[in-house]
């Protein structure tokens, strides 16, 4: 399949949402860090929170990320505080289904910069990316049923509630967890 060139970057009032590149490593180790007891809240989803974070790592996903979005393969990108010029969190479109075409939206960020909407603007940029760039006819967020944050995220950039999976996912201790489904469409 060929693709058309897309833009590695979205600016919106108050962020730079660009993918990551070799380089980004450190910025994102703080970030992760920082994030990091808000997110082991929910290791069913989010397993690899539960590694010890480290810049390599950071490093690694970085330079991974940057070919994954030159092949097409995923859609990574920072969130970088325009004032800061802080990566407060990351996200993107991932696991596309190109034949529909669909997409996963995905973030997370930094505690220090929850509850200033801006986590809702990074997620509504990245659903109209994927509606604008690839002619998205359907984009989902997928969350653990306990994730409140998530969910006013989801909420927010007006995503509806599809459905809720229950007993979904094991989490390390043991428990089942249930899965809400968020969808928007084109």
């Amino acid at each position: 399949m060929t693709f058309p060139h897309f833009p590695t970057s979205v600016v919106t009032d108050r962020l730079i949402i660009r993918c990551p590149q070799p380089g980004d490593g450190s910025n994102l180790f703080d970030a992760t860090v920082d994030a990091l007891a808000d997110l082991r809240r929910f290791p069913a989803s989010l397993p690899w929170a539960l590694e010890t974070p480290s810049i390599d790592a950071s490093e690694s996903f970085c330079a991974a990320g940057f070919e994954a979005f030159q092949a097409r393969r995923d859609f990574p990108f920072l969130f970088i505080d325009k004032t800061s010029r802080s990566v407060m969190g990351c996200g993107g479109l991932h696991r596309p289904r190109w034949a529909v075409p669909a997409f996963e939206l995905g973030f997370w960020g930094r505690s220090s910069f929850v509850g200033r909407g801006l986590f809702s603007e990074a997620a509504d940029a990245l659903a109209n990316y994927a509606f604008y760039n690839f002619d998205a006819k359907r984009v989902e967020a997928i969350c653990d049923d306990s994730n409140a944050r998530s969910i006013r995220v989801c909420e927010r950039i007006g995503m509806q509630l599809e459905g809720v999976l229950r007993h979904e996912r094991r989490a390390p201790d043991g428990s089942l967890r249930n899965t809400r489904i968020y969808l928007k469409l084109a």
